[in-house]
């Protein structure tokens, strides 16, 4: 049996076989389609996808046969990596490269065909082959031909996306880690320079810096736990939030939140925990219990039409009329900015009131931020509160 020789791109091949991570891999029903599929349209009783690697082929794919791997020696794949074009031998007893094989002559198994297509990378390293085996002579026709060798483009193209989506998830769990990193340091600098200074509105604007920080840290876990690159599961998002800011109000206040499972665009979820952010900041500043009640706030997430979601954030705090300028919204213009920009932002827009039972935000929201609306709707609208003053601007 002659030995087929040792490609001469055999370091750089072996590297690129190995950075696609198949080797040794569970059967995927992508490539066992194909062989399966090619053993019939050829009436072929073997069909495989071989890789080789320095010692061994392995089948990414086999129709036919139970054996997953043969050494490399016994392999008339090895051959056929040695160009570019298909190989076929129409009677592997007659083939110098073949009538010895273990497989062919009868030690191991009768194969009497083969043809095989390698299979090329983008960098033009061969790392195995698409190829069909028979246990009798025969010679493929011109169509049967181009459908081999189509095939195993096919074929390697399915290889070359499997590697991208790897490397992608790759990349993405290091810039997750280094996000994460970085918030957490960021967080640890607004702690320090907030111990050292004594201004209240400095202070009062780190703390909102702070309530930010959390929320894109919130948002970046969550993101972490889909498959989805721009997408989250809302309503686990906002109880997520919910408890954070449970941490930051006064004893005796209570956080609820209400969603319907959802997934919504990131920056809308984005958007969400802004808003809920600022509002919780200003109903633990400003918001007075009612006379035998605690202070709730409660978020509702509600599906409000086609495309849309409405963000519901209340509280029943007692209304203040001997000082109208501490209502809602008008407590801190920071805050306010802060609101109005993220749902602008989002493509939304945001109205407040005082209602009989406290006071109540609304933002309105697209499902699809590219939907934007005009600079004039995307705004804070005040409405009038009955019985009571409009808030502050």
């Amino acid at each position: 049996m002659v030995l087929a020789q040792t490609p001469e791109d055999e370091h750089a091949r072996l590297a690129e076989l190995k950075s696609f991570g198949v080797l040794d891999s569970a059967p995927d029903p992508a490539f066992d389609e194909v062989v399966d599929l090619l053993a019939q349209m050829l009436d072929m009783p073997v069909a495989l996808v071989s890789l080789l690697d320095e010692r061994r082929q392995w089948f990414r794919a086999r129709h036919g046969i139970e054996l997953a791997e043969t050494p490399v020696d016994q392999a008339i794949c090895s051959h056929a990596i040695l160009s570019d074009e298909l190989l076929e031998i129409e009677d592997t007893l007659a083939d110098p490269r073949s009538a010895e094989n273990p497989f062919c002559c009868g030690v191991l198994g009768d194969m009497r065909y083969y043809a095989g297509v390698p299979l090329i990378t983008r960098a033009g390293h061969r790392i195995g082959t698409l190829c069909v085996l028979d246990h009798k002579p025969r010679k493929l026709t011109p169509p049967q031909r181009q459908l081999l060798t189509v095939m195993a483009r096919q074929v390697m193209r399915q290889l070359d996306l499997q590697r991208a989506l790897r490397n992608k998830e790759v990349l993405r769990e290091e810039i997750d880690h280094r996000v994460k990193n970085s918030l957490q340091t960021v967080a640890s600098t607004i702690r320090l320079y907030r111990a050292r200074i004594d201004s209240p509105e400095a202070k009062e604007a780190l703390n909102a810096v702070e309530r930010r920080v959390d929320a894109i840290a919130q948002l970046h876990a969550e993101l972490n736990l889909t498959s989805k690159m721009h997408h989250v599961q809302i309503d686990s998002y906002l109880e997520r939030v919910s408890l954070l800011l449970q941490r930051h109000v006064p004893q005796g206040m209570r956080i609820r939140s209400e969603a319907a499972p959802m997934e919504v665009d990131s920056r809308i979820a984005a958007a969400l925990g802004v808003i809920a952010n600022e509002f919780v900041a200003n109903a633990a500043k400003y918001a007075r219990p009612a006379e035998g009640n605690a202070v709730e706030i409660r978020f509702e997430l509600l599906s409000s039409g086609p495309g849309q979601v409405q963000f519901l954030c209340r509280d029943n705090g007692a209304a203040r009329p001997s000082d109208p300028a501490a209502d809602m919204l008008g407590s801190t213009a920071l805050g306010a900015r802060l609101m109005e920009a993220a749902a602008a932002q989002a493509g939304g827009r945001l109205t407040h009131g005082r209602e009989d039972d406290g006071y109540v935000l609304r933002a309105e929201l697209p499902l699809d931020p590219g939907a934007e609306l005009s600079p004039s709707e995307a705004s804070v609208t005040p409405q009038p509160a009955p019985g009571g003053a409009p808030a502050a601007g």
